[in-house]
């Protein structure tokens, strides 16, 4: 089936692999969604610290005399 998708399409067989993984792994929508996005790299890594600051589990005490 690569082959013949490869023939048709006149790409290498290892390009129609990586086309059909992006695809099934939604990978070409992480990639427009970047490609589309006008966050700053800084304001992104701050809502991305947020959100994992908010769905950490919180800790039991400061670890001093617990058990």
């Amino acid at each position: 089936m690569v082959k013949i998708r490869a023939a048709r399409t006149g790409k290498p067989g290892s390009a129609v692999v990586e086309e059909s993984l992006r695809r099934d792994l939604k990978l070409d929508v992480l990639d427009e969604l970047r490609s589309n996005t006008k966050l700053s790299e800084a304001k992104a890594t701050e809502l991305a610290l947020e959100a994992h600051h908010e769905t950490r589990p919180r800790r039991r005490g400061s670890g001093a005399g617990s058990p």
